[in-house]
């Protein structure tokens, strides 16, 4: 069974960089995609290839989400005609960095699977980078974990 994050990582995963707009940040994702696994989330890093950022579906949808929904109420009553593509068309210049989540969580190469998840529970995370030293060496994906432990728990 594997225990170790290094163990469970992928080291085939691709990064942004924070001046990307966000129409580019998307068109990677659908090339991360393409290559059999569905990307919801992507590191973003410096010049130096040193993390600095995450930009998940979660940070975009939250960016896309009007601002004053909770004065509003609910979204049925009010008259949404162009509002997507308004907002679509403001969003393609906004840059990953103005969005992305800077506050990362990581752990190093040799943390213990059952660490993992527990952040990734506690923290309601879905991918974690794996670094080490500060180098990026891969990334945990929360499939990648529970489908681990549904091989362990079949055997």
């Amino acid at each position: 069974m594997k225990t170790l994050a290094k163990e469970v990582m992928s080291t085939d995963f691709e990064t942004l960089r924070p001046d990307l707009p966000l129409s580019e940040a998307v068109r990677s994702f659908r090339r991360a995609s393409a290559k059999g696994r569905k990307i919801f989330g992507m590191m973003v890093t410096d010049e130096q290839n040193r993390l600095i950022g995450m930009l998940s579906m979660y940070d975009i949808l939250l960016f896309m989400r009007p601002k004053h929904i909770h004065i509003w109420g609910h979204m049925d009553d009010i008259d949404v005609e162009g509002i997507m593509e308004v907002a679509c068309e403001r969003a393609r210049s906004v840059r990953v960095g103005d969005i992305m989540t800077t506050e990362v969580v990581t752990v190093s190469p040799d943390t213990h699977v059952l660490r993992v998840m527990d952040l990734m529970i506690k923290k309601h995370i879905r991918r974690l980078p794996v670094l080490d030293q500060g180098e990026i060496r891969g990334i945990i994906y929360i499939s990648d974990l529970f489908y681990e432990l549904l091989e362990s728990l079949s055997r």
